[in-house]
């Protein structure tokens, strides 16, 4: 028994030592990162009226977000390919039980794991784009339709699971990730069109036959959020007002009327962005809104020197469905596209969902610093 524990722990250590040899994680993006996080909890601090619990949470979430990111960048790209397969197969897993275990409000999207509560469709927003590019990786691009109807596949499984949730903001930014790689690896454009319209086509099958009511409501509301201003228009336009009334310069830190005195609905999570303009004003949202464009421009200009299939394929979608995120909820919280439960990345409280992203974020600087150490 002595002797295995000191294979195991001998093993460790070397396991360590390789890792920590690696390059080190790409200065411009993560001191972005690090400050659109602390931007993150001081918004969340005062959206909370300084509740020093959902504080903590949120940090240790954070902490937990950047020691994967952190070891992420240190391992090569070539055991992350090995590994995700398991990835896959155990996030899947995790969303098979939803629907007997699962928990939430209008949708069985979590799983309480006592510790913590955990989104298993937020880990497909990152292993499904790793699985695809991995599929992908050894075969010539671009795609042909048997390898494409293999991703569709793939993707298929996962996307309906999270949509029968019924969560289809959730499952929207997936098959957003899908699209992604399936572009970055060369899907020609009629391709791309003939699966638009027949998306066309089906959407008076998916309105009638899958939407749920709370959905549909939320999509009448943005056609006309005055419609129904106590009901279903309520949280739009309580963010617009708290948009509107944070001026140019705002009124200060943990001033925001409308989170205080309870008017916006989920103003810690999916509104924290009308919090934000409520408290710092046009200019504190320009502040936020460049350290976005600063993270997305950066990842892309990294996915751009990946040297393999699969680095380009996943670091491309990774940095696009970040993207993503930020334009859906900003438009969301605006009144430009309808409400989704979709939140603001590293401002909004939520443990998975940032964990997932800066995981994300891990993997596209090892691409990166691994091409530099080849």
């Amino acid at each position: 028994m002595n002797t295995i524990a000191a294979r195991i722990e001998r093993g460790a250590r070397r396991w360590w030592a390789r890792l920590a040899s690696r390059p080190t994680l790409d200065p411009t993006l993560t001191i972005a990162l690090l400050l659109l996080a602390a931007v993150g909890l001081g918004v969340l601090y005062g959206a909370s009226g300084g509740n020093a619990d959902l504080l903590a949470a949120q940090g240790f979430r954070l902490t937990v977000g950047f020691t994967a990111l952190y070891v992420l960048a240190r391992m090569p790209p070539a055991w992350l390919r090995s590994l995700t397969p398991w990835l896959y197969a155990v996030s899947l897993l995790l969303l098979l039980l939803v629907p007997v275990f699962g928990t939430g409000r209008h949708a069985r999207s979590w799983l309480d794991l006592g510790v913590f509560h955990l989104q298993p469709a937020e880990l497909l927003k990152l292993t499904l784009p790793l699985t695809l590019a991995w599929y992908l990786h050894a075969r010539v691009l671009p795609p042909s339709l048997r390898e494409l109807a293999v991703c569709a596949a793939i993707a298929a499984v996962p996307i309906g699971l999270i949509a029968v949730q019924p969560d289809f903001g959730t499952a929207a930014l997936v098959l957003a990730a899908v699209v992604f790689v399936v572009f970055l690896a060369g899907m020609r454009w009629w391709q791309i069109g003939s699966i638009a319209g027949a998306a066309v086509l089906a959407a008076p099958v998916l309105w009638h036959s899958y939407l749920v009511d709370y959905q549909k409501a939320r999509i009448m509301t943005f056609l006309d959020p005055h419609s129904d201003p106590l009901g279903s228009g309520w949280n739009i336009i309580q963010a617009e007002i708290a948009i509107g009334s944070g001026g140019l310069l705002g009124k200060g830190w943990g001033a925001s009327t409308q989170a205080q005195l309870e008017f916006l609905p989920e103003h810690t999570t999916d509104f924290i962005f009308a919090v934000l303009a409520e408290e710092f004003g046009l200019v504190g949202v320009l502040a936020v809104l460049a350290l976005y464009i600063v993270i997305v421009a950066r990842s892309i200009h990294l996915a751009t020197e990946a040297r393999d299939t699969w680095g380009r394929l996943v670091a491309g979608s990774l940095a696009l469905t970040f993207a993503v995120y930020v334009v859906v909820n900003g438009g969301m919280v605006a009144g430009l596209l309808p409400v989704v439960g979709v939140p603001m990345p590293l401002l909004s409280y939520g443990g998975t969902s940032a964990v997932t992203q800066l995981a994300g974020f891990g993997i596209l600087m090892s691409i990166h610093a691994h091409r530099r150490a080849g």
